[in-house]
């Protein structure tokens, strides 16, 4: 039986935007104030929580918004909190939430022709995440959806690869700390993608970016920006990328070569 050929993608600023920041948690913010009769920014509770979680390697608890919200809840002396689902399902609408580039359905679908079986591999939760993607178009082209609660773990942590059976080629993402250091953890390519790369770094090959002194640059001030308690002054090998790409349709030409 031959093996599967995985190229397994995150989701979230590789392939889409979801709704949570510009839509789904105003809209928890504007009802925890309604409901205190005063404003009360929950939402800065809420993402701290999520970075005290994700510091502490509780990387599953980290992306249980819905628990991150009952506890507030609870601190607050407030009951019944709602469901972050229906959110996400009522704003899991054009334009509020798109894919990234033109073409994405086309470039996954050329991928599956090739032979490649594509996962999708994102530390939110399946039931905030399917529906974006059902929306988009894409959920169907992913022969597997990986996520913390199902996996057990979260990204960086390999374990989140471990019911993957096969080879996974290569991970796309576009996060040094999430992506790329998953993939170099895991022994696998790691394709950080990033549409706004310079003129002069699309005019060389992806694998070639990261070894120019401007490709250099770029990914260590995003290492910077990703952990702003960051002491390294080189970036580490862990974040470095094994190739840097401006889109998805450079994605064939690398994994055919590997």
């Amino acid at each position: 039986m031959t093996k599967k050929r995985w190229v397994t993608f995150d989701l979230d600023g590789t392939l889409m935007q979801n709704p949570f920041g510009a839509w789904v948690f105003p809209e928890i913010a504007e009802a925890v104030s309604g409901m205190l009769g005063r404003h009360y920014d929950v939402i800065s509770e809420m993402v701290a929580e999520h970075e005290t979680r994700m510091g502490l390697g509780r990387y599953v608890e980290a992306y249980d918004w819905d628990d991150i919200l009952r506890e507030r809840f609870r601190e607050l002396g407030l009951s019944d909190p709602f469901e972050i689902e229906g959110l996400v399902r009522k704003h899991s609408v054009y334009p509020k939430v798109r894919l990234l580039e033109g073409g994405i359905q086309e470039a996954l679908t050329d991928l599956r022709d090739r032979g490649y079986s594509l996962a999708a591999v994102t530390n939110g939760f399946y039931k905030f995440q399917a529906p974006v993607m059902e929306a988009l178009g894409i959920l169907d082209l992913f022969e597997e959806v990986v996520t913390p609660e199902r996996a057990g773990a979260g990204k960086p942590d390999p374990a989140i690869l471990r019911h993957l059976d096969g080879r996974i080629v290569a991970h796309v993402g576009d996060r040094l700390d999430h992506d790329v250091q998953l993939a170099n953890r895991s022994r696998i390519a790691g394709l950080l993608i990033d549409r706004d790369l310079p003129e002069e770094l699309k005019a060389i090959s992806p694998d070639r970016r990261v070894q120019d002194p401007r490709g250099i640059r770029l990914l260590f001030n995003k290492g910077k920006r990703e952990d702003k308690k960051a002491s390294w002054n080189v970036l580490p090998n862990e974040l470095l990328p094994a190739a840097m790409i401006h889109s998805v349709h450079e994605i064939q030409g690398i994994v055919d070569a590997m």
